[in-house]
């Protein structure tokens, strides 16, 4: 058994039900992380609610001794006619080919979030609640997206295996570049 790490007393598959319970705590952490304004909460809300209704949904929660989280990670099994997957295989397509684009879209996991309170990252929570969340799950890749530049977010998915699948991608509505990342499941043991 591996130490916890400083202020996290326990990681917890979070079911739906309790996800919705927790949804504005995961939300205030979401807009930390990110560094977002405040109202974007709300916009958030009713998408992450919906996320939680997908196919292979699933979600950690990493909780401190009084029970408050202090970071959260969910994702689903991605599919086409998904905002996210018809957008990244535009993207792919485009830059890569069909082919490549089926390679990474046909059995995929999309991790969809992952954050850890800011006082509390530097501490393995984001690896440990990223390696819950894959674990055991059937896809034959995990996918995500994530703002270019340099970040913790990026030191952990270079440590756990992630590759390039995509980068500098617009999304629809957005302005800044992102990457699309990817690696094969399951993950290498630490």
């Amino acid at each position: 058994m591996t130490a916890m790490p400083a202020g996290c007393s326990r990681y917890v598959q979070l079911s739906a039900d309790e996800f919705r319970a927790r949804l504005p705590e995961a939300l205030d952490i979401y807009v930390r992380a990110m560094r977002y304004p405040a109202g974007t909460a709300e916009q958030r809300a009713p998408m992450w609610l919906t996320h939680a209704l997908r196919e292979g949904w699933r979600c950690m929660a990493a909780l401190d001794a009084d029970d408050v989280l202090l970071g959260v990670a969910y994702g689903y099994r991605g599919r086409a006619g998904q905002w996210w997957h018809e957008q990244v295989r535009h993207g792919l397509s485009r830059r890569s080919g069909t082919a490549e684009a089926d390679r990474w879209l046909s059995d995929y996991f999309e991790l969809t979030e992952i954050h850890v309170r800011p006082e509390n990252q530097g501490h393995q929570i984001g690896e440990d609640l990223l390696r819950g969340l894959l674990e055991g799950v059937p896809s034959a890749n995990v996918l995500l997206s994530t703002p270019e530049g340099t970040s913790r977010a990026w030191k952990l998915y270079r440590r756990t295996g992630f590759v390039d699948v995509l980068r500098d991608y617009h999304f629809a509505g957005d302005p800044r570049p992102f990457a699309i990342l990817g690696r094969a499941l399951p993950l290498d043991p630490r």
